[in-house]
């Protein structure tokens, strides 16, 4: 029996799996968000934990003999965060997340005074990365920063709790701004821009590496009657992309979750910093991957919805009842979803979210539609901005919450003129990854055993009439994209 945990940002999924792969039981837990300011996003730490241990609870009392005999567990989590660990391993301050935007001023710093930051790291500079974050940190809460004995990503933090030590695995530590990507090693270099040292650091593992036993304490606490190994593990989105078996260069996954994400395997490591498109090693030895990232994705449905007056789950009932040709394309606003500021391809703190060519005839209906609309064409800004160094894939698979909803599928397959599969169970892609990297982890199983495509449910189809329209929207949406891109950083500098 095998455990992977997904570490999200809006919740905690758990799913328990057998030597076959057969899902057993399958656990949410919500996790509380804290916006203390614009552009400011944290958590509490502890709420992770809490809420993995309520899963496995609620796994053991639908499985209490299945949940016992777990031999290993994987935990895939949210990149980037900046969890503090001062000498007596307790956290220091909330976690900074993979959103937070604040630290824009501290990536010009680096960017400007380490001409070999993007060598180095196969990246550019950006707020969402780990390195800003500390260096923020260490300018305006120097106490804290003078305490810091351990930086962890957030499911590096899980780990530990679990474990009692310190680990982290390739493609999570990617996002730091601290690795050497292309060498799979911590960088004393970009470590010393941001006056920490490898002491500072979990030891690097891959991801599907053992690292550590569950405490033994805790371990009976849980009711598990054997050493419980914990895998290397993953990032969310390479975890994800285990998860629908996206391992190999002519494959490629779209999450879409809080973030949209286009992922794609490459064999050799390839930097392509000019459309900020991120170089990250995959959790699978010797592979890497390229992925673009847009910030708002399912939580601009969130926004669309507060505003229109609606939850979301009558949003999402809205947009079930959608046909392709309800709206009349000519007259629907242009949604730019950049609520939080954008990744790829811009690289842009200052970015904000907003609607074009309003008219007597919008209504909330087209409201909705243009935000799904905007968030495709984000989609599709960061394939091309993929793909600009690498061939496009053979296969695309389609993953997280927003994979339920068909309507919003077929439009990104027509957005993107290219047929996306959409798996069984996509909305646990992530845990379904690491639950794969566990039973890896344990040696028993080769890697073609484990890592297989996921089983298909729905192949969306490609709207020929559709793509045309939807292709002269996108040239159109660029367009007010880039009018609108000095517009937003004047006004936000000011």
């Amino acid at each position: 029996m095998f455990i992977g945990i997904d570490l999200g940002t809006s919740s905690v999924k758990t799913i328990l799996i057998d030597a076959n792969q057969t899902s057993l039981s399958t656990h949410i837990e919500n996790i509380e968000l804290f916006n203390p300011s614009v552009g400011y996003y944290e958590q509490d730490p502890e709420s992770w934990y809490d809420a993995t241990i309520k899963c496995f609870n609620k796994i053991k009392t639908e499985k209490p003999k299945e949940f016992s005999a777990v031999k290993a567990i994987g935990i895939s989590g949210q990149m980037h965060g900046a969890t503090l660990i001062d000498k007596n391993n307790k956290v220091l301050r909330p976690c900074i997340l993979w959103n937070d935007t604040r630290s824009f001023k501290q990536c010009t710093y680096m960017e400007n005074t380490c001409s070999s930051l993007r060598k180095e790291s196969g990246n550019i500079a950006m707020p969402g990365f780990t390195a800003p974050k500390i260096l923020w940190v260490k300018e305006n809460e120097k106490e804290i920063f003078n305490k810091i004995h351990k930086v962890l990503l957030p499911k590096d933090y899980l780990r530990f709790k679990l474990t009692n030590t310190f680990y982290t695995d390739m493609s999570d530590a990617s996002g730091t701004l601290w690795l050497n990507v292309k060498e799979r090693r911590w960088s004393k270099t970009l470590l010393n821009l941001t006056d920490l040292s490898e002491d500072h650091m979990p030891r690097l593992v891959e991801g599907n590496q053992k690292t550590a036993i569950v405490d033994k304490k805790l371990a009976n606490e849980l009711g598990f009657k054997n050493d419980v190994l914990i895998a290397g593990g993953a990032g969310d989105q390479a975890a994800g992309a285990t998860g629908a078996g996206v391992i190999k260069s002519n494959q490629s996954v779209i999450s879409l979750g809080t973030s949209g994400v286009y992922f794609s395997p490459t064999n050799e490591f390839i930097s392509n910093t000019k459309d900020a498109v991120h170089s990250f090693c995959h959790c699978i030895p010797k592979t890497w991957h390229h992925m673009s990232v847009m910030l708002s994705a399912t939580n601009c449905l969130d926004w669309i919805s507060k505003i229109c007056g609606l939850n979301i789950s009558e949003t999402m009932k809205k947009i079930e009842n959608f046909s392709n040709y309800k709206f009349e394309l000519n007259s629907t606003p242009y949604f730019l979803p950049y609520l939080s500021g954008e990744r790829t391809p811009h690289n842009n703190a200052y970015l904000r979210g907003s609607f074009h060519l309003l008219n007597t005839s919008t209504d909330t209906d087209s409201l909705i539609y243009s935000v799904l609309e905007g968030i495709s064409f984000g989609i599709k800004d960061g394939y091309e901005s993929t793909h600009s160094v690498s061939p496009k894939s053979e296969e695309i698979y389609l993953i997280g919450g927003g994979s339920k909803n068909i309507f919003w599928a077929n439009l990104i397959s027509s957005t993107l003129n290219q047929s996306i599969l959409i798996g069984e169970d996509a909305n646990l892609g992530p845990a379904l990854g690491v639950a794969r990297l566990a039973m890896l982890s344990t040696e028993d199983f080769s890697l073609n055993e484990v890592i297989k495509s996921m089983k298909i449910k729905k192949e969306c189809s490609i709207d020929n009439n559709l793509c045309e329209r939807l292709d002269k929207r996108y040239k159109v949406w660029k367009q007010i994209v880039n009018i609108n891109k000095p517009i937003a950083s004047k006004l936000m500098e000011n």
